[in-house]
Order: structure tokens, then C-alpha cells, then sequence
């Protein structure tokens, strides 16, 4: 890529929500994929809060990967 070359900008990451909502990226993923441990009311907020802001939209291959579909 040249200088001249606009640069994509980087996707948002989990570690990106987590950094910005206070939490581990563990606790963005229970609240993305609703389990499998609880997340308090207040945080689960917060985080959704995180995701709302950033952008943040889970990879679709990464999860189709990790169900066992593709």
C-alpha cells in the first residue's frame, strides 16, 4: 500500500468494547452471545453501551467456525 493510498480502518474488536465498557473481553462475549455465565444488569448495559458506540458487529465467520458451520 502507498502513501497515497487511503488505509482501512481497523474493524472494532471485543478487546476494543471491553477496554471502552471497564470489562473483560470474557464479559463481552457472555453478553454478545447471552452466556454462559451471568452478567449484571448494570454491566450488561454497560457493555451494550460499548457495543452501541463502537460499532462493534461479531465476526460471522469466526462464529460460524466456532458453532461448527460454515
Amino acid at each position: 500500500m502507498s502513501d497515497s493510498e487511503p488505509r482501512r480502518p481497523r474493524d472494532v474488536t471485543r478487546d476494543d468494547v471491553a477496554r471502552l465498557a471497564g470489562v473483560s473481553s470474557a464479559v463481552v462475549s457472555y453478553v454478545v452471545n447471552d452466556g454462559p455465565r451471568p452478567v449484571a444488569d448494570a454491566t450488561r448495559a454497560r457493555v451494550q453501551a460499548a457495543i452501541d458506540k463502537l460499532g462493534y458487529r461479531p465476526n460471522a465467520a469466526a462464529r460460524s467456525l466456532i458453532k461448527g458451520r460454515s
